[in-house]
């Protein structure tokens, strides 16, 4: 018998590289997504008003949008309350009230902070030139548990790595399962991780002070859809799944989320993202939950977040499908 040589130190640096892969493949896309997003924010399309029918307000408005070019986008409205009511929908960054000695600049700072800065910012160097004090009114106060109003976002983050690091355990522990009991598996997971979210998130550091239940059920929304998606990955990707989910669902994910910077502040791949992905959909949907009474997009936000899920139990379906008839090929041979 002729004994096999034991492999050699080239053989073992070549097994190390190929498992390096990940890591090194996970590093160029964080550093992408993350400086990508957030390297060099400013202002692209944002949508501010100037208050009053004058001929002054319109000739203010035409003047603040010559000189921002395409950062800002500058409207007219008829009156204060509307310039509330547009900003309370959401549909504005900021409102400036011109006045000769006293002028105001609308903002609310539960739509964003970052962007609120960026609409006083702009406002402020109006008033500068005119000579007088910008007074700034925050129509949407942040909780105190709160204060930057970021405390949403790192729910978001929280709730990501309980997801996909269940997803990995799933994968790994669960590989023997059928795809029913793993999938039983992972929204047992969602639950576990929703309830430390919501605990975490309300008695802990009292980011959420109300509506407890619904930014729970938003949360096992989020976590539910993330987790099936995983698991119905895991059956075509492998071990290849974990650099998968980090891709979906934090380089993409946290970067589109508006946790940070809203759209108008983002070059327009992470603004397009914004409108349909699942974190920006928790983010967004908290936020208009907790500071706009539900309303400002609300329901399309939790429908997003339903949406998702639908999609990952739909992967889930088809990776059922696919693992029966691998098995049935695996059984043919041996059965002729």
């Amino acid at each position: 018998m002729t004994a096999h040589a034991a492999p050699g130190p080239r053989h073992h640096l070549k097994h190390v590289a190929v498992h390096l892969l990940t890591p090194l493949l996970m590093c160029l896309g964080m550093g992408l997504a993350y400086l990508g997003a957030f390297h060099a924010p400013e202002p692209h399309g944002m949508k501010v008003a100037v208050v009053g029918g004058s001929a002054q307000a319109h000739a203010l408005a035409r003047t603040i949008e010559e000189r921002a070019g395409e950062a800002l986008d500058v409207t007219t409205v008829a009156d204060r309350r509307e310039a509330v009511g547009l900003l309370e929908d959401r549909e504005l960054a900021g409102a400036y009230v011109p006045d000769a000695r006293h002028p105001e600049a609308l903002i609310a700072k539960a739509n964003s902070d970052t962007t609120a800065v960026a609409v006083t910012t702009v406002f402020r160097s109006v008033s500068d030139r005119q000579g007088v004090p910008l007074k700034v009114t925050d129509l949407s106060p942040l909780t105190e548990g709160d204060p930057t109003g970021q405390g949403i976002f790192f729910l978001l983050v929280a709730l990501s790595i309980g997801s996909y690091g269940s997803v990995a355990a799933i994968g790994a522990a669960g590989a023997a399962l059928r795809p029913g009991l793993r999938a039983a598996a992972g929204l047992a997971a969602s639950l576990a991780v929703s309830v430390i979210g919501i605990v975490l998130a309300a008695p802990v550091f009292h980011i959420v002070d109300h509506d407890y239940a619904t930014v729970w059920a938003m949360s096992w929304l989020y976590s539910a859809g993330v987790i099936t998606f995983g698991i119905g990955l895991h059956t075509f990707l492998k071990r290849w799944t974990t650099l998968a989910m980090v891709v979906l669902f934090v380089m993409l994910n946290f970067t589109s989320s508006g946790g940070v910077f809203r759209p108008e502040l983002q070059n327009g791949f992470f603004g397009a993202l914004h409108a349909f992905w699942n974190g920006a959909g928790f983010v967004e949907g908290v936020r208009s939950l907790l500071y706009f009474d539900g309303g400002a997009g609300f329901g399309g936000r939790l429908v997003s977040l339903a949406l998702w899920l639908v999609a990952g139990a739909a992967l889930l379906a088809v990776a059922a499908a696919a693992e029966r008839r691998r098995a049935a090929r695996a059984v043919a041979p041996a059965t002729a």
